[in-house]
C-alpha cells in the first residue's frame, strides 16, 4: 500500500518536470509560426500596396520568418533589399 502511493507521486513528479521541461519550447515554436503567419499578412498586404506600383515580394517561408521575427523592422528590410537588388 505504501509503495503504491509513492509509486503514485513519483509518476505525478516525473509528469510535472516532463511537462515543465518541454512546454517552454513548444510555446517558443508555437509563437514563431504565429509570428510568421502573420509576418505573411503584413507581406501580402505589402504586395496588394505595392500592386499599384509595379512593387511584389515573395510571399515564401524565409520571408514570412523573417518579418515574423524581426516585426516591422523586418518588413522594411525586405523593401529595401528589394529596391537595392532591382
Amino acid at each position: 500500500m505504501n509503495a503504491t502511493i509513492i509509486t503514485y507521486l513519483a509518476c505525478i513528479c516525473f509528469l510535472f518536470l516532463f511537462g515543465k521541461i518541454f512546454i517552454v519550447p513548444l510555446k517558443k515554436v508555437l509563437k514563431l509560426v504565429l509570428n510568421s503567419v502573420i509576418g505573411g499578412v503584413v507581406i501580402f498586404i505589402i504586395n496588394l500596396v505595392g500592386s499599384n506600383f509595379g512593387f511584389h515580394i515573395g510571399l515564401n517561408v524565409f520571408t514570412s520568418i523573417v518579418v515574423g521575427i524581426l516585426g516591422l523592422p523586418g518588413a522594411i528590410i525586405l523593401i529595401i533589399v528589394k529596391l537595392l537588388v532591382l
